[in-house]
């Protein structure tokens, strides 16, 4: 996994709040994550709303 893309991505470019599908849906259509990447993020991403990327970040494990 990318993490440092991913957390790039999540405290620069993120809109929030966010709840999961908006996060899911953003990270469908970046080019820079493999589909690898992409299942990961969606596989370890918990439902919720996530008001900042620490929010995102702490639901990840990372």
């Amino acid at each position: 996994m990318n993490k440092v893309g991913a957390i790039d991505h999540l405290k620069n470019h993120q809109k929030y709040p966010a709840i999961r599908a908006e996060l899911l849906a953003e990270c469908d259509g970046l080019s820079d994550f493999s589909p690898e990447d992409k299942k990961e993020f969606s596989k370890m991403l918990p439902e919720g709303t996530y008001a900042s990327a620490d929010s995102v970040i702490k639901a990840l494990g990372w």
